[in-house]
């Protein structure tokens, strides 16, 4: 899309600069996943009140980051309603990292931890309850690409124990 807009409004050679880029910087985050010998699974929650897993894109960057979307099956649904979750789900999952990032409203982990139930996720056990501002991940484009990943980057790299690194 970017090489296509560019090339709309005169910027062709920019416009293949910035997705050559993009596409770099993506691809190091895979080269520095496949190092892992451990993937934690993720829980990426976009909304609260019906809970609704991540949308594709977002997938995509946690497995690029080094993770594994729990809710990968439902992460090509472009509809809000085929990604809602149910909390027995999510409990089912056992995630390692619950990530929200609820559009238009500050995420809070102490609601989430206090569904019912919740108590018994890794990630609730261990305060693996983490926000990232839904700017930087839930609008497709650069900031995604950049800011989005980066954040999901550092918080899988600080749930992996340094000794699943591959050096």
């Amino acid at each position: 899309m970017i090489r296509t807009l560019g090339a709309l409004v005169g910027a062709a050679d920019r416009a293949d600069r910035l997705a050559d880029e993009l596409a770099t910087t993506v691809g190091l985050a895979r080269k520095r996943a496949a190092q892992l010998r451990v993937r934690p699974k993720v829980y990426f929650e976009e909304w609260d009140e019906r809970m609704i897993s991540g949308i594709g894109w977002v997938s995509e960057l946690i497995e690029a980051a080094g993770g594994i979307d729990v809710f990968a099956d439902r992460a090509s649904c472009k509809s809000a309603k085929d990604r809602i979750v149910t909390a027995e789900e999510v409990i089912r999952n056992e995630p390692d990292i619950i990530i929200g990032s609820w559009c238009g409203k500050k995420f809070r982990p102490e609601k989430l931890a206090k569904r019912p139930g919740f108590d018994r996720i890794p990630a609730v056990k261990s305060g693996a309850l983490h926000e990232i501002k839904s700017p930087l991940i839930l609008q497709p484009g650069p900031a995604a690409l950049t800011d989005g990943l980066a954040a999901l980057q550092a918080i899988i790299a600080n749930a992996i124990p340094r000794k699943t690194v591959v050096n």
